[in-house]
């Protein structure tokens, strides 16, 4: 295997795709401890969503990238730099939750210091919101573009057919990377039942948008394609669709048991035969990144188990900006 990337980038995606995967597996374990109410996540999608956490230009204000992201995203948060102990402080649903302050499900993030605008549970609702900080940006007139995330089976909504109309109407396109990362299921239902054409992508064609499938379980391949798209809407000031074709390893959620489901590619398995054989690390090393963190989030899910719940009068707080308590 000869990679393009240099190796100190490729040992800093196949770290961050460890501490990915050793982050959902704790929160799992969490779950099934009784430490949480519910867990969905994406382990099986690190190796195209650590490479765009990677790209993003992190900040606040419609200069910096605005991301409307789904409940997959735990690997471009810890990209960015986000701490594994404030996702599993929202599992618990403690009170230091820096995301939701205790009150949201799992990888639910919300920081407005990195524009990452509030995840839902609605399906595909982010495609609308997205529109909205894609407007602001192109009146703005200035580089931050507008990045938008979700699966497979989401783009049966209405929503994400919004999307692919504002951004790409002729009298003022959107600067907006639109993304879907295809795992071929909708939670139980397969995607080869559900949708007649030979990929997600070619649908903005009938919008003039630019767009491209690719092998999301392959980290160099995601890195190139996704700094390509974003080159293209920050320059251009136009939509790209890009499909990810990704792994869906534990199953849609603790609903599904949120159990290993043996079968699909495991791209951080992949990636550390690419690494091995083209001698970045030996399997030493990477059994040692393991490791690390697996002791590092042991005791930081310890500490959280100790931290103190939400207080009950606190549960108005913030239903609208700068709300406290209630109204009457």
């Amino acid at each position: 295997m000869k990679f393009k990337l240099e190796p100190k980038k490729l040992i800093q995606i196949h770290d961050l795709m460890i501490k990915s995967r050793v982050l959902e597996e704790r929160l799992i374990r969490m779950y099934k401890q009784n430490d949480g109410y519910f867990w969905i996540g994406g382990p099986g999608e690190e190796a195209f969503s650590v490479p765009l956490g990677l790209q993003v230009n992190k900040g606040m204000g419609l200069d910096h990238d605005f991301l409307h992201l789904h409940y997959r995203s735990s690997p471009i948060m810890l990209s960015m730099g986000a701490e594994p102990i404030d996702s599993m402080r929202q599992m618990k649903n403690v009170a230091s939750d820096p995301y939701s302050g205790g009150r949201n499900f799992a990888n639910h993030y919300s920081k407005r210091e990195w524009n990452v605008v509030p995840v839902t549970s609605t399906i595909e609702t982010q495609y609308l919101t997205a529109i909205g900080t894609g407007i602001a940006q192109t009146k703005k007139g200035c580089k931050g573009i507008t990045i938008v995330n979700g699966g497979d089976s989401g783009t049966a909504e209405g929503d994400f057919a919004s999307a692919l109309v504002w951004s790409s109407r002729p009298m003022m396109p959107l600067p907006m990377l639109m993304i879907v990362t295809n795992n071929g299921m909708g939670i139980s239902t397969p995607y080869c039942n559900q949708f007649g054409g030979d990929t997600i992508s070619a649908r903005g064609n009938a919008f003039k948008i630019k767009n491209q499938t690719i092998n999301g379980n392959d980290v160099e391949e995601s890195y190139f394609a996704i700094q390509a798209a974003m080159k293209y809407v920050r320059e251009e000031r136009k939509p790209f669709l890009l499909e990810a074709k990704v792994s869906r390893l534990y199953g849609h959620s603790s609903a599904s048991g949120a159990n290993f489901v043996p079968g699909d590619v495991d791209s951080l398995d992949v990636f550390e035969k690419q690494l091995e054989e083209a001698k970045i690390l030996t399997r030493a090393q990477m059994e040692k990144v393991r490791e690390n963190y697996n002791s590092q989030m042991q005791e930081q899910a310890k500490q959280v188990k100790v931290e103190p719940m939400p207080s009950g009068d606190t549960i108005y707080d913030h239903v609208y900006y700068g709300q406290k308590g209630r109204y009457w």
